[in-house]
């Protein structure tokens, strides 16, 4: 399986966090969409998705799906 990578424009930084958000101008309530990130790119990422309203949660990325 390949690594999961930060979703950051021009990061290649494994991703150790979900930040999970949907545009209730187009999703339902209850559906998700994913951005990866790494933990320098968790606040700029989480910020911007925040400043529009979008973002939902944020959680760690499972154990089991991390390269060893």
């Amino acid at each position: 399986m390949d690594p999961l990578i930060c979703s950051a424009k021009g990061c290649r930084a494994p991703a150790t966090w979900q930040l999970r958000w949907n545009n209730p101008k187009l999703h339902t309530p209850d559906r998700r969409k994913v951005w990866l990130a790494c933990d320098t790119h968790r606040t700029t990422l989480g910020d911007f998705l925040t400043a529009r309203g979008f973002l939902r949660d944020t959680i760690p990325v499972p154990p089991a799906t991390l390269e060893p």
